[in-house]
């Protein structure tokens, strides 16, 4: 562990300043331009960084070496850099736990001392056993950048098979362990991809893949098949089993479990990201047929648990807020169901435990939570410390007490221990971060968009703050795939919050806030909804008083970078700092990438016909982009991106290079051996973090910390 003493003065916060001095940017590389164009419905449409797609090519190499050099000349020349780094260190620098969960007679969890690589999986015998290391992905590579990228125990916890993930990949590799004294259990399973892991008995367990793209293209190379396989232990995987899918059934996405019980297996397919066939089959009967709950993806479907043949289904059929529903298993379709929770006003999700189910409500994109037994009587709503998220609950059918994590913008995330009998919570584990609540507020607005819609927003800043329109802000977002932004506490943001700054996150249509009926309002030819809900919550911010168009900095990744790249090509003169993370910058050809096809739920694609191709290219960011001036942008991606190809970002800072009109610097931060954004390493992260601030901060003309 490292610990860093820094003189108090040194993180007194200062008032704003423009004494910030100026930092020259080595020119631009000379980016190459080709001269490829592809028609689209009459359209010829130029494509000049196409070559930039070829992430293994020697020139896309030395274009990844050049511009890394200019960035990271450039953010070595901000005077606070260092300042900023040592404090991330610092408040970084926590012992971090995960809720545990028993697995046999043991109970496990993760922990992070503070600055550790990769987080810890710990066991103990009990409440009062002594804890001991039982998976360290720290060991997994000398740089820290594998990871424990999941892991699922047999039924009587006397088996394990865990993921790893090396260098940020969704490839990931497949261990089985003897819990008991943690030998491996045959081979490695290799090229696992999108996959859970579903034990049955001891004897093996079923698990999804693709077959591995060509040698050269493995990050980037389509992945359109799905195959649901049955790994028997102490066999060779060459040998898996075709369960599902493949050639026969074609299918982007499948995805298997089993009731807890393990009578039934419940099988998921679909081809987008959104929707998706449901299918059973009885494994108490020797031979049985997989049998079709649902035939179409119109729909969210999954089945949540089981007494005997009666299953507890979780849908948005017929519901777009979602309900549970129950049904026998000998006649499972839609139109036997009967309503157990039903739908109403605010969007339902679902956790199971103790015989009970757990209906966590989004009211306003904040959580509330209800307990019901399995008849569907209603037993308590379940008090919760203030107005956050709440997430966990799951549990097995046996046990008598559940953990929960509370958080919120201010409120650091704090594991609570909920006896199921009672409904009584108490803390059990505290975070330690350095970060005093009642210092600060985070409170919720509601804006109007440019089509009149209501859209609700959360501001935090510090208590007592100055609207004075000169405050450093930051306005995050995502705005699809029916995700649910909801409050969260982010270590990171202390930097922004203690000097002076304001986090505001909106809840943008394409989100899943208020079920899918606000998704569908920003997906195909509705996308622009979510770009116009995104620069009214700049338009209210800024007319509020709260900040203005020289301190206003806008981010997202994945789809939110596809948001802030399209933002900041219709509006460049709303915002001084832009920050478009691992973002999906080419709309005409994101689906010719790794499992990019399945984003056209949400997105549509060219190739539909002429009306989506002409709404695709008007607002797709790299093809948006017009010579004018833009904000200062940090573009960032990473080189084992395999879900969003760092390509998109590869082409879009190039054209935007060469668009910049401004004075404004154009960087591209690139990291190595990291991936779309989960396993990295603390340091990789903290190193991050302290470039996008000290970059917010420079060129918004702010002194964050004193600087001697």
């Amino acid at each position: 562990m490292r610990n860093y003493f820094v003189p108090l003065m040194a993180l007194l916060l200062s008032a704003p300043a423009f004494a910030q001095m100026s930092i020259k940017t080595l020119p631009y590389p000379a980016t190459k331009k080709g001269d490829t164009v592809t028609t689209y419905f009459g359209t010829k449409v130029p494509d000049p960084y196409r070559w930039l797609e070829n992430d293994q090519a020697a020139d896309t190499k030395a274009w990844v070496q050049e511009e890394n050099k200019v960035t990271q000349h450039y953010l070595a020349q901000i005077p606070y850099r260092d300042a900023i780094h040592k404090r991330l260190e610092i408040l970084w620098n926590y012992e971090k736990y995960g809720a545990p969960f028993k697995e046999g007679k043991y109970m496990y969890f993760s922990k992070n001392t503070g600055l550790q690589s990769q987080s810890v999986l710990y066991r103990q015998l009990g409440a009062a056993g002594a804890p001991e290391v039982f998976l360290d992905p720290n060991k997994f590579s000398k740089d820290g950048t594998t990871s424990l990228a999941g892991i699922n125990f047999s039924k009587d916890g006397s088996l394990a098979a865990y993921q790893i993930s090396e260098g940020g990949s969704d490839w990931r590799k497949v261990i089985v362990l003897k819990t008991a004294d943690k030998s491996i259990v045959g081979d490695t399973l290799k090229d696992v991809k999108f996959s859970g892991l579903a034990w049955r008995g001891n004897d093996g367990f079923y698990y999804s893949s693709y077959d591995k793209p060509k040698a050269g293209s493995q990050l980037a190379g389509k992945t359109q098949i799905h195959k649901l396989f049955y790994h028997k232990l102490g066999t060779k995987q060459s040998t898996d089993k075709l369960i599902f899918g493949g050639e026969q059934t074609p299918r982007r996405y499948i995805g298997a479990s089993l009731t807890e019980d393990e009578r039934f297996l419940v099988i998921s397919a679909a081809n987008t990201t959104t929707g998706n066939e449901l299918y059973i089959q009885d494994l108490s009967k020797p031979g049985s047929a997989i049998v079709q709950i649902i035939d179409n993806e119109k729909s969210e479907v999954n089945v949540v648990d089981n007494v005997g043949s009666k299953l507890y289904i979780f849908t948005n059929l017929n519901a777009p807020n979602n309900r549970v529903v129950t049904v026998d298993a000998a006649a499972p379709q839609p139109a036997h169901w009967k309503d157990l929770i039903p739908e109403n006003k605010n969007v339902l999700s679902i956790a199971t435990g103790g015989g009970k189910l757990f209906a966590n409500y989004l009211k306003d994109a904040t959580s509330y939570i209800e307990q019901y037994d399995r008849s569907g009587n209603k037993e308590r709503s379940i008090a919760l410390p203030s107005v956050g998220t709440a997430g966990g609950f799951d549990t097995k059918e046996t046990e008598k007490e559940t953990y929960y994590t509370f958080t919120s913008y201010i409120y650091p995330p704090t594991i609570f221990k909920y006896d199921i009998a009672t409904g009584k919570s108490m803390v059990y584990k505290k975070a330690g971060v350095q970060f005093d609540p009642t210092k600060y507020e985070s409170k919720q607005v509601f804006y109007t968009s440019k089509d009149g819609t209501r859209v609700p927003m959360i501001i935090t800043h510090k208590k007592g703050l100055v609207l004075n329109g000169k405050n450093p802000t930051l306005l995050y977002a995502y705005g699809g795939f029916n995700v649910n932004l909801t409050p969260g506490f982010s270590t990171s943001n202390i930097v922004l919050l203690e000097n002076g700054g304001i986090y505001a996150v909106p809840n943008l249509r394409g989100g899943g806030e208020y079920g899918e009926k606000w998704h569908l309002a920003g997906t195909k030819l509705q996308k622009q909804n979510v770009f116009d809900d995104y620069i009214a919550a700049a338009e209210y911010l800024i007319k509020s008083n709260y900040t203005s168009k020289d301190y206003l900095a806008i981010s997202g990744g994945s789809n939110g970078g596809l948001l802030v790249g399209a933002t900041m090509a219709q509006r460049p003169e709303l915002f001084k700092v832009a920050f478009p993370a691992v973002g999906v910058m080419d709309m005409l050809r994101y689906n010719q990438f790794t499992a990019g096809a399945g984003w056209a739920y949400d997105y549509g694609t060219a190739q539909d016909s002429k009306e989506m191709f002409d709404y695709l290219h008007k607002y797709s960011p790299y093809h948006a982009l017009q010579p004018a001036a833009y904000p200062a942008t940090l573009v960032t991606t990473a080189d084992h991106d395999d879900r969003v190809v760092p390509a998109h970002s590869f082409k879009f800072a190039s054209k935007l290079q060469e668009s910049q009109k401004g004075a404004a610097p154009v960087l591209i931060r690139i990291e190595t051996k990291a991936g779309h954004g989960a396993g990295r390493s603390t340091a990789q992260v903290i190193s991050e973090q302290t470039d996008k601030w000290a970059f917010l901060f420079q060129n918004m003309g702010v002194t964050p910390y004193q600087v001697n």
